[in-house]
């Protein structure tokens, strides 16, 4: 049996808006580097990073590429150290692109490439004992001193062809609290909660069921979503008392606005989203439990 356990974490780089104009991939020889102080700089925080495999991902990702259920890039740093040769003896390992890119399944998506925080994920892995004092640690400290150090964030500059404002270290926990906070001052709090159960308790079963938000059920995996023509909408209770047929006709188009933002922010986090048609008639939350 492998007793061996992972602490996952990110470098994160706040980045001067419209700053970036180098590469979100860094070659084998750059990421080298950068591992090597990353190293250095955890060391810091907890003495005992050193008797750890440490796996970093030389790329710039968005949190909602890192904030998903499984953790999928993580979770493939993991595969990828217990692959690498020289087992037995801690390890620095940096995955850097090759001829131009990295493998598919650790690529940052374009998509999400014009974000002001910078994302550059890393692996602990070790012996138990080890990594679970290492966890406490940092889910302790790195939060309010986890900054990197000046030449760390120097050389992430450089390579990256970015103005760096801030460069500090997180755990995923620190992440999530952060991202859910910035959702909370977009609008997007009510949200949150399913893609926090998605990610941290996936066989939970939650639900958003606050007019006017939309209705939404995460459970087995996927969110699913009432969908409702205008006249369902209306006898469901969402729109504001006493509306005429325009204001009702508005906020109806907003009501949908409002699903497609929401079905978007939950993919992006790779959370798969199911509308359940819904008629004149039928009870909207049967719909989405059925």
């Amino acid at each position: 049996m492998d007793e061996r356990l992972s602490c996952i974490g990110a470098l994160a780089l706040e980045l001067r808006s419209d700053t970036h104009s180098g590469p979100t991939e860094l070659p084998q020889d750059l990421a080298g580097e950068l591992a090597t102080l990353i190293a250095r700089d955890l060391a810091k925080f907890s003495p005992q990073i050193s008797e750890l495999d440490l796996a970093v991902l030389a790329g710039l990702f968005d949190p909602v590429e890192l904030l998903r259920p499984g953790y999928p890039l993580h979770a493939e740093l993991v595969r990828l150290i217990a692959q690498a040769p020289g087992g037995g003896t801690p390890r620095v390992i940096a995955f850097g692109a090759a001829n131009g890119a990295l493998p598919e399944p650790l690529r940052p998506d374009p998509h999400f490439a014009d974000g002001p925080l910078r994302l550059i994920p890393f692996v602990l892995r070790g012996d138990a004992p080890i990594v679970g004092d290492v966890g406490r640690q940092l889910e302790e400290e790195l939060l309010d001193t986890g900054m990197a150090a000046a030449d760390t964030a120097l050389l992430a500059q450089q390579a990256f062809g970015a103005v760096i404002e801030h460069a500090r270290y997180l755990t995923m926990h620190d992440l999530a609290a952060m991202t859910a906070m910035q959702y909370e001052h977009a609008g997007l709090g009510s949200l949150w909660p399913l893609i926090e159960t998605a990610m941290l308790r996936p066989t939970d079963d939650v639900w958003l069921d606050t007019a006017p938000e939309p209705l939404a059920r995460y459970g087995n995996g996927e969110v699913r979503m009432a969908m409702l023509d205008i006249d369902a909408w209306a006898e469901a209770g969402f729109p504001p008392q006493g509306s005429d047929a325009g204001r009702l006709a508005r906020a109806f188009e907003r009501f949908q606005m409002r699903q497609r933002q929401f079905a978007a922010v939950l993919n992006a986090h790779g959370i798969p989203v199911t509308f359940d048609h819904c008629p004149l008639g039928g009870d909207p939350r049967k719909a989405i439990t059925s």
